[in-house]
């Protein structure tokens, strides 16, 4: 730890914190790390037309697939680390009970990751599940400062009754610490930043140090300087890019804060003064968060809720400038189909810059994204049927050698995604044999050279 007044900060993995040529020095560093990421509504290869155009799964399994017709298609350049599992059903996100009926959008986002079904209610008595994530910080959050972290893009509430008689705290998140202790969801980077580089006990002061518009780096100057002086010439190189990856975040943060302070129109008027008014430059700078954090080893887990249920906002960067909860409720029309899709694989292609920011970053004698898992995916099959059948679900990474990569695994009818995420669990070292309604792992690695 690098330590200023007001200011701590975790190091990277560095050679001189092990001794050399031991087997602890080539693994101390190989850590297996998280993210779960959820997109809501569904998507539009889920629908009869989008099966049959591929417009989500590609059309072959095994590892000849193509991804140019999906959504997925941005993600090309990483597919030795990717890994489809496509057909697959969320049955505890459906109706269980006529008073259920019509509350798909309020109920999904808390099945995503506990595979369970949650308890209509609009009270302080809610109850799913454990989320798979937090079966991870369980194990393992004992053993980092933050045990996990929980992450979003939209608005959230967290308080009070939503629709269909359901708490809004079940639209909220997607991580829970018990079946009834929902964790709350962190929209801001500046509180990510703060909260990973401990800067300030309390709110007044991390703002008054904000009023000093002073780098963090700026606390810690006489400590790096005396670190570097012990270092070797590759650490010193390892240290000073940590460094900058971290200045360079906080310019973004201060930049974005100032643009929101300087009194001009915001296209989101209510969103707190360090949240980007840009999708794009949010979802990349909480992408960044998240590297960083994994390389101090300060956490190894995030949740990352990447939209909310219903709603509208716009994605004009998707080439399509339609609202998002509209779109998804295309009336089964194909050309609306196909728009649905832009937006889909707009949201995917947040994805890439990501992956390259792990596969970028030193750990150990492998890079982030061999040890991380990253799994994206949504409840919802058909939106606009509010059906939960054939849902979108991917993993990238070889979390830490569990999974080669390279594949396109078509699941036979009915499968539970919960079979998938029990498999995930196991490849990320969690001793699970079951989770919500699964019903067997399945074989990530598995490989089938046949065609639909």
């Amino acid at each position: 730890m690098l330590k200023g007044v007001g200011v701590t900060m975790a190091l990277p993995f560095l050679e001189a914190m092990v001794p050399a040529r031991t087997a602890w020095a080539k693994t101390a560093a190989n850590k297996v790390r998280f993210v779960a990421i959820e997109m809501v509504h569904g998507s539009a290869g889920s629908t009869a037309f989008g099966i049959k155009k591929n417009l989500w799964a590609p059309e072959r399994v095994g590892r000849e697939f193509d991804l140019a017709p999906t959504s997925l298609s941005t993600l090309e350049p990483f597919r030795d680390y990717l890994t489809i599992v496509s057909n697959t059903d969320v049955r505890n996100a459906e109706a269980f009970t006529a008073p259920e009926i019509g509350g798909d959008h309020f109920r999904s986002s808390a099945v995503f990751l506990t595979q369970s079904h949650p308890k209509q209610t609009q009270g302080s008595d809610v109850h799913v599940g454990t989320s798979l994530d937090q079966f991870f910080a369980q194990k393992f959050g004992q053993d980092t400062p933050i045990p996990s972290m929980q992450l979003c893009i939209e608005n959230v509430d967290q308080a009070g009754g939503c629709s269909y008689g359901y708490s809004c705290v079940y639209t909220d998140s997607i991580s829970w610490a018990s079946a009834a202790e929902p964790l709350p969801m962190v929209r801001d980077p500046r509180t990510v930043f703060d909260a990973l580089f401990g800067v300030g006990a309390t709110t007044e002061e991390r703002a008054e140090r904000r009023l000093e518009d002073k780098s963090i780096l700026d606390w810690l100057g006489t400590a790096v300087g005396r670190l570097n002086r012990e270092l070797g010439t590759s650490d010193r190189a390892r240290l000073s890019q940590y460094l900058d990856d971290v200045r360079e975040i906080e310019r973004r943060i201060q930049k974005v804060e100032a643009s929101n302070t300087s009194g001009e129109p915001r296209a989101l008027p209510g969103a707190p003064v360090g949240v980007p008014d840009s999708f794009e430059q949010h979802v990349k700078l909480m992408f960044d968060l998240q590297a960083l954090a994994f390389a101090s080893d300060t956490t190894r887990v995030f949740a990352f809720k990447l939209g909310r249920d219903a709603s509208n906002r716009v994605y004009p960067e998707s080439g399509f400038k339609g609202a998002f909860h509209s779109a998804s409720h295309h009336q089964e029309r194909e050309d609306r189909i196909i728009d649905y899709a832009k937006l889909n694989r707009y949201h995917v292609s947040m994805i890439p810059y990501f992956l390259e920011k792990l596969k970028n970053t030193p750990d150990g004698e492998s890079n982030l994204l061999e040890n991380t898992l990253v799994m994206y995916g949504s409840p919802m099959g058909d939106s606009n049927l509010h059906n939960h059948k054939r849902c979108p679900l991917f993993l990238a990474g070889h979390a830490g050698g569990s999974l080669k990569g390279g594949t396109h695994i078509r699941a036979a009818d009915g499968t539970p995604m919960a079979n998938v995420l029990l498999s995930a669990a196991q490849a990320i070292g969690l001793e699970m044999n079951s989770l919500g309604d699964s019903t067997a792992a399945v074989d990530l690695n598995g490989v089938a050279e046949t065609t639909v």
